[in-house]
């Protein structure tokens, strides 16, 4: 309650040396002078600061952490980028090393043309250059199969192609194919023999049934089939001759032993050339173990024989032309040479046989023919007309351009594979110290959660 100042003269105020009985209030508005002190108000004040602290320092990890990710997403860009650029070039280099073979092949023909061959035999072993010379050829062979179906074209002419005998035969080997080069021409025929030059080809096995009859003994009757067509014209036919019949088509076939009766035939089981007049087929040129082309080669044999357009598509019933179905069965991926030296320097890379221009010969893996050339009479015709350019000095001209293409491509790969080998290896070391950051980070983390 409100209390008056005491009067004067009162006992408060008349003994001024008296110490009053009320003391003056002090006034404590904006004073904290009197405020007490609160110790878990300070524990709170560090615990904020260290709290502030630990964020800005999580907060720097992060940042640093995500710039590390970022520089590693970059390399890792340069890195595919790098390796594009390889393959890309790798690519090219490839098709200039096919295009380089091929202009090969074709200075090796020029080469081998011009070259004088040496004589093999006093006989005749003059290349036939048309149709009607190798029928001459097979003429020969009197009391051959062939001969006898060579004869009876001769006297009918286009109604022996009507004749139940002889309507689903294609021909003989020898007439369905013709090659440029003379010395590769008479090669080939080598390789074949003439067992097979002179064999029949027929479409379906039922063309095959028809060349001999057999009586219910099982034995032939002369007097039917080429047997009877033979005795007929005064040609006895009495050895075994081949016939290869188109229809009998396999997939799963690899290797063939030659100078065996062929009663199946292989079905080229890739693709073609594009845009190839011939429908050559596009096999994979050999390749060294050091991933070189060997030195030397030409091309494949079976892609060496021009077809007549008419046997390049639908000669089997299932469609398929003499390339991809006789030849490759013939020939399949047997390779050719220039020289002896070349074939043997590439025998990592030959699995269906080779030959060289100069008579060397690989009949299979490990199987070497060896001694003097034999002379087969009986070749391949040349065509009439070479395809493509017939200049020398042109093709060597276009060689030497595709070389400089090609030592342009081998700086930029070297060049690509050292940005490649660079990128890779800053790539690691980042990666290593973004792994070792993260661990100082983790026992950062683990020490600032320990001390709290």
């Amino acid at each position: 309650m409100f209390q008056p100042p005491p009067p004067p003269g009162s006992a408060a105020t008349t003994n001024s040396n008296q110490q009053s009985v009320h003391p003056t209030p002090l006034s404590i508005q904006g004073s904290t002078a009197l405020v007490p002190v609160n110790s878990n108000a300070n524990n709170s004040n560090a615990q904020d600061s260290m709290q502030d602290e630990g964020f800005v320092q999580a907060q720097a990890i992060v940042q640093h952490s995500q710039k590390l990710q970022d520089d590693l997403h970059t390399l890792g860009l340069k890195i595919k980028q790098h390796e594009d650029n390889l393959n890309r070039l790798n690519t090219q280099r490839s098709k200039l090393d096919d295009l380089i073979l091929h202009l090969q092949a074709t200075i090796g023909k020029f080469e081998s043309s011009s070259t004088p061959k040496p004589k093999i035999s006093s006989g005749d072993s003059t290349h036939p250059t048309g149709d009607e010379d190798v029928n001459k050829q097979i003429m020969k062979h009197e009391k051959s199969a062939a001969a006898i179906f060579c004869q009876l074209k001769t006297r009918h002419g286009t109604q022996a192609s009507n004749l139940q005998l002889t309507k689903d035969v294609v021909g003989i080997v020898a007439t369905l194919g013709k090659v440029e080069d003379d010395n590769l021409s008479r090669l080939l025929s080598e390789y074949l023999g003439l067992e097979y030059m002179l064999a029949i080809v027929c479409r379906t096995y039922e063309g095959v049934e028809a060349l001999e009859v057999y009586d219910n003994e099982g034995f032939i009757n002369k007097c039917s089939g080429l047997h009877g067509l033979g005795a007929s014209i005064g040609r006895v036919l009495d050895d075994r001759f081949q016939v290869i019949c188109l229809e009998s088509l396999r997939h799963d076939c690899k290797s063939l032993m030659f100078f065996s009766f062929i009663c199946e035939l292989w079905l080229y089981p890739g693709k073609y050339v594009v845009d190839d007049p011939q429908r050559k087929l596009d096999i994979l040129n050999p390749r060294l173990p050091n991933g070189e082309s060997p030195a030397g080669f030409l091309g494949f044999a079976v892609n060496m024989i021009n077809v007549d357009s008419s046997n390049l598509f639908c000669v089997t019933p299932g469609g398929y032309g003499l390339r991809e179905t006789l030849f490759y069965t013939l020939f399949s991926r047997l390779q050719v040479y220039t020289t002896r030296e070349d074939m043997i320097q590439a025998l990592p890379c030959i699995s269906d046989g080779a030959l060289s221009l100069d008579g060397g010969m690989v009949r299979s893996c490990g199987v070497f023919s060896l001694g003097n050339r034999e002379d087969v009479n009986v070749r391949f015709p040349r065509p009439e007309t070479l395809k493509g350019p017939d200049n020398q000095n042109e093709i060597v001209r276009q060689m030497e351009d595709v070389k400089l293409q090609k030592e342009k491509i081998l700086g930029e790969l070297k060049r690509e594979q050292t940005l490649l080998d660079v990128a890779r290896f800053n790539f690691k070391k980042l990666k290593n110290d973004f792994v070792k950051y993260l661990a100082h980070s983790n026992s950062y983390a683990t020490l600032a959660q320990t001390t709290r």
